[in-house]
């Protein structure tokens, strides 16, 4: 009698747990991400500071947490994901837990700005840039869209926590709630996360098994990011690129994610339900996310672009009569458009640097993302010194969503780039 053999169940793919170590990860440093919009109002109660002077410490820490960026791509490379992650989170870590002992705004300087600026940008985009282009060739776009999310995913779940926190036990508590956190996640990350699929006798999800494996970076990580630099900013995809994402984070980090809590208080709205409203953004947005990165593996990401940023500025520009009118139901209108397309604008911008930049994509994407941090830094204190000297947020919403229209055209204007 001949035995038929058990049909065995075909093995889940290594990909996919490094794809969940790393969703985690930029979960866990989402939480100081989402920190200043929240503590804003309890730090000008206590110490009397502005709101310009506090923006200013937003600033820096957008300005590094985009400017690090390429040079944490470049350091990847050279030196594993596993150690870049595990010392950025230790650092968000160190920052958010040393702010309880601040007196002066060069503390919030150096906390907010530098030390969590530095650990925050060493991972997040370019993490998921990193990962996604390496773990995966199938469902790339896809993966890429839930990393991104998960930045989403830690505002949704952290905004009305800290919220809460910042107004019961107080803000301290809060910044010390986002440090224990980051360091939860720093052992999943040094234990699980893996570099690349050869270091585990694998290749990438839907790559060819006799595909040559791509050469470790050698050199020094500083002047290699440097480098592609220097030879992306020769094309003008890359400036098409970089400008827009510059309006894209300063539509959004910049603006949004710090000033729409104070904007909201400013209109009689609590400070715990404001948190609540940018959190549903974030339930919108990691829907929105996701299907972009879904979309980008089938559709045009240079079409994507332009429609998510059409639809961001016009959604910007009747925020300030929502403020107006009645907030609670009224709102909803701008949380649902707003939140659909908050990072939509990733997976098509990093499918972009791949496809026209090849090997180096993720540097390249590291600097469009730097440029994404500077519109963020400078429309975080703009925002804050227009509402200091103006007594409102109106001309700031106004002011981005026109900036959006012109994001649109510039990703329309990739299509007539020409050749690199």
């Amino acid at each position: 009698m001949t035995l038929t053999p058990t049909a065995q169940r075909p093995r889940v793919h290594r990909a996919w747990f490094v794809a969940a170590v790393g969703f985690v990860a930029i979960l866990g440093a989402a939480g100081f991400r989402a920190t200043p919009g929240v503590l804003i109002n309890p730090l000008q109660e206590e110490f009397g500071w502005s709101r310009g002077a506090i923006s200013l410490a937003v600033s820096v820490n957008l300005v590094l947490y985009g400017l690090t960026a390429p040079f944490a791509a470049a350091l990847m490379d050279r030196f594993g994901m596993r150690r870049v992650v595990a010392l950025a989170l230790l650092l968000v870590a160190a920052g958010s837990g040393l702010t309880v002992w601040m007196t002066a705004t060069w503390h919030l300087l150096l906390l907010w700005g530098v030390f969590v600026g530095l650990g925050t940008g060493s991972m997040a985009l370019v993490f998921a840039a990193t990962l996604a282009g390496r773990w995966f060739v199938r469902h790339r776009g896809l993966v890429t869209g839930v990393l991104t999310a998960a930045g989403a995913t830690g505002q949704l779940i952290f905004l009305p926590v800290l919220a809460q926190l910042a107004q019961g036990p107080g803000w301290r508590v809060a910044s010390l709630a986002v440090a224990g956190s980051a360091l939860a996640v720093v052992p999943f990350v040094w234990w699980l996360l893996r570099d690349r699929p050869e270091d585990v006798g694998t290749t990438a999800l839907g790559a060819d098994q006799d595909a040559p494996r791509a050469p470790v970076p050698t050199g020094n990580a500083a002047v290699r990011a440097l480098t592609v630099l220097r030879s992306a900013a020769r094309t003008r995809p890359f400036w098409y690129l970089a400008g827009g994402f510059a309006i894209c984070g300063a539509s959004t980090n910049g603006l949004v994610s710090t000033h729409f809590i104070p904007a909201a208080h400013d209109h009689g709205m609590a400070e715990p339900t404001a948190a609540g409203l940018l959190a549903v953004i974030g339930v919108f947005d990691i829907a929105g996310t996701v299907m972009s990165g879904w979309l980008s593996d089938r559709v045009d990401p240079r079409l994507l672009l332009v429609a998510y940023y059409a639809l961001r500025g016009l959604s910007l520009m009747v925020l300030p009569g929502l403020f107006a009118a009645t907030p609670e139901p009224s709102m909803l209108v701008f949380i649902v458009f707003y939140g659909l397309d908050w990072v939509a604008t990733v997976p098509p911008t990093m499918a972009l640097c791949r496809s026209i930049y090849g090997a180096d994509g993720a540097v390249v994407f590291g600097w469009v993302f730097g440029a994404h941090q500077v519109g963020a830094a400078l429309a975080a204190v703009g925002a804050g010194l227009a509402r200091d000297q103006l007594g409102a947020y109106d001309l700031a919403w106004y002011g981005a969503g026109a900036l959006c229209l012109a994001a649109a055209g510039m990703s329309l204007a990739i299509r007539h780039a020409g050749n690199r």
